[in-house]
């Protein structure tokens, strides 16, 4: 690679994880903003999705400055496991999954919802669109790379 062009590299790889990471960014910023500004209390599986998501918004940026493919190959696990989590959530939120299975035991309830916008979005729902836009956006840009 020539140095005078490192970082200057602003391929359809790039942007798409470029993407990924302003979304994995913004999903930070707003469980942050959640927790810490309007005092919404986490549940333990909402605290797994940040387990998941954080660490996209720190792991992605490294992989932009010079572009390195690889970074996919660290990324897209977590985000599908942070999109299974918050999938599980959801449908334990529907009363889809029984109570038994509940992880919950202490705090606040897995099952319960303590916050929605606009009445209908539930913190769940937003990390599902979160790590689903990532998931894609990684998988798009494997799959621009492999050409």
């Amino acid at each position: 690679m020539n140095p005078a062009t490192l970082g200057t590299d602003f391929s359809a790889e790039w942007k798409l994880v470029y993407a990924a990471w302003v979304i994995a960014a913004g999903a930070t910023l707003g469980a942050i903003f959640f927790g810490e500004v309007m005092h919404v209390p986490p549940c333990l599986l909402c605290w797994y999705q940040r387990i998941c998501m954080f660490p996209l918004a720190l792991l992605l940026p490294l992989g932009l400055a010079p572009y390195d493919p690889r970074i996919i190959r660290y990324a897209l696990p977590l985000a599908t496991i942070g999109l299974g989590i918050a999938v599980f959530h959801q449908l334990l939120i529907a009363g889809w999954v029984p109570r038994e299975f509940e992880p919950c035991t202490r705090g606040v309830p897995c099952s319960q919802t303590v916050f929605t916008l606009y009445d209908v979005l539930t913190i769940p729902w937003l990390s599902i669109t979160a790590f689903s836009a990532i998931v894609v956006l990684l998988l798009l840009a494997r799959a621009r790379g492999a050409r």
